[in-house]
């Protein structure tokens, strides 16, 4: 069911997805060609904002802070396996990758790479901060518009 909360949740949550993005720019190689990059993770945040935080808010300020927080984490996960699932695909069709099962560990060595990248802590501070105040924020948004 819509409410505010959830909408507010979404639209928070896509917000730091951009803003993550672009401090995650700096840190790739220089002349990595990154597309669709913000947008992909805005999107991402908009359903996790929406399904993860969203249908937790308006059970209390501890639930609200930990639905924060479990938003920003399943958006990098989502964020992380898509991203390598994509540049396995790309693989793939270079014929570098041949089969399912080296398809599927050269997706968790990918993903194991960009996790390494996203070690910086001005980017972990940002979204563990962003998910405390999506939550909390959240939270009372459902307690004043419910």
């Amino acid at each position: 069911m819509p409410t505010a909360a959830r909408a507010i949740a979404a639209l928070l949550l896509a917000g730091l997805g951009w803003v993550a993005s672009d401090m995650i720019r700096p840190l790739m190689p220089e002349g990595t060609n990154f597309g669709y990059f913000n947008e992909v993770n805005a999107a991402l945040g908009l359903i996790c904002g929406w399904r993860v935080i969203g249908k937790r808010l308006g059970f209390g300020w501890s639930n609200g802070l930990s639905a924060g927080l479990t938003g920003v984490a399943s958006l990098v996960v989502l964020s992380l396996f898509l991203l390598s699932l994509y540049k396995m695909l790309e693989l793939a069709l270079d014929r570098r990758v041949t089969g399912l099962m080296e398809g599927l560990v050269t997706i968790f060595d990918i993903a194991t790479e960009y996790a390494l990248v996203l070690l910086h802590v001005p980017l972990i501070g940002l979204l563990v901060g962003g998910g405390v105040f999506i939550g909390l924020f959240g939270e009372w948004v459902s307690h004043r518009w419910s």
